[in-house]
């Protein structure tokens, strides 16, 4: 019998892939996306360190969310990542999709963090 490969075996191959290629540092953190079914996170990590060094998610009330599955949930928390990580005196990270393409949810955030003032 043949094993079929999920969607979610997929994107984490693909994300392998990815981790291989990028890495973050204290001076340009990774962005790294990960978005469900019904919500959508962002975390700027120092893999040097092996650390958070700030996040958001739809899931948190400060926002003032309904949905957070949705285009303008994911830019409300682009918006939201970018100003942690300038209050961190953070201006560039380097961009993680987490497998996912880059379309819909994780374009819209990344859009939003650029349009905060995030370079990458």
């Amino acid at each position: 019998m043949v094993h079929k490969e999920s969607r979610s075996d997929i994107r984490v191959k693909k994300h392998k892939k990815i981790r291989n290629k990028i890495s973050g540092t204290e001076q340009r953190p990774r962005l790294s996306v990960y978005r469900s079914e019904k919500h959508i996170y962002a975390q700027l990590i120092d893999d040097d360190k092996g650390i958070t060094l700030g996040s958001s998610s739809s899931v948190v009330k400060d926002l003032g969310l309904e949905k957070g599955s949705d285009i303008e949930a994911a830019k409300v928390v682009g918006n939201a990542i970018a100003k942690v990580a300038i209050a961190k005196g953070i201006n560039e990270v380097v961009f993680d999709r987490g497998g996912f393409i880059y379309h819909g949810r994780v374009a819209a955030l990344a859009e939003a963090a650029r349009e905060a003032g995030l370079q990458f």
